[in-house]
């Protein structure tokens, strides 16, 4: 199966990809619109998106992506997100001057980085790119915050490892698919949603309330604007369910009071 992702090889969405697909051919891409793109047009066979992180959030451009592509999640997975320093061989932390990594990443190891002030940092598009970039210019006072499977699939040496300040950092990621081709899981036990309301008093509490009145317990919910139309939205939810069946139902009690309603997939919850 080849599968799309964003970022460079060694990166936490490579590492997130093979975990789902051990024995995966990973094509890595620029953008996350590219990994969309190279999906929609069957260039790979799947995708591995970051869809949330429990420290910095939602991935927002992701959902974004998600409902305007014809595509369904399929399967999902949570990573334990370690940050690591990394360097040259033979550097040590003392070497150190200028630190490279994506902005999220940098702003998971602050405190590290605050006990070590001569290390300046920059913000960079990749982790995993990060350490490809040093290693390149071999710049043995540039260091960079990415995972070890980084410094391996690169040649370069962890310095410093578990930098980040909270060991509770894990990201959701999602294994998605043309919608045509995704597979149903007979023990779903989660659905996806996206839907709008209409713009009258009360109508996303009506939404809910159905939600709640089927029995299915909603785990997640996030707004997004509708684009050309301001003030508008739409909603995304997570729900886990007791049947697959529920999830149909939950769709179906809906559709009175939404002007659109999406299923993003129904898949198996990942468990931590």
């Amino acid at each position: 199966m080849k599968i799309a992702i964003q970022g460079e090889p060694g990166s936490f969405s490579h590492e997130a990809a093979l975990k789902l697909v051990p024995d995966a051919t990973i094509v890595p891409t620029a953008l996350s619109a590219d990994v969309f793109a190279a999906l929609s047009d069957g260039s790979v066979d799947a995708a591995v998106i970051p869809i949330e992180n429990s420290l910095a959030g939602s991935v927002l451009e992701h959902f974004d992506l998600l409902l305007t592509h014809d595509v369904q999640v399929e399967r999902e997975t949570l990573l334990r997100i370690r940050h690591n320093l990394i360097g040259m061989p033979g550097t040590t932390i003392e070497d150190i001057g200028r630190v490279f990594s994506h902005p999220v990443a940098l702003a998971q190891c602050r405190k590290f980085l605050a006990s070590h002030p001569d290390m300046e940092s920059f913000a960079y598009y990749d982790t995993a790119g990060s350490v490809k970039q040093l290693m390149e210019l071999r710049d043995r006072h540039a260091g960079a915050i990415a995972s070890a499977a980084a410094a391996q699939v690169y040649g370069a040496h962890i310095l410093a490892a578990d930098v980040e300040d909270n060991p509770e950092n894990y990201t959701r990621f999602f294994l998605i698919r043309r919608s045509s081709e995704a597979a149903a899981d007979p023990d779903a036990n989660k659905i996806s949603i996206a839907f709008s309301v209409e713009n009258r008093p009360g109508s996303l509490v009506a939404a809910l309330a159905e939600l709640s009145t089927l029995g299915t317990n909603l785990t997640k919910i996030e707004s997004r604007p509708v684009h050309g139309k301001p003030w508008e939205y739409v909603f995304y939810v997570d729900c886990q369910l007791r049947t697959r069946s529920e999830g149909e139902r939950a769709l179906a009690v809906l559709n009175p009071h939404c002007a659109m309603v999406k299923s993003l997939g129904c898949y198996r919850e990942a468990s931590q």
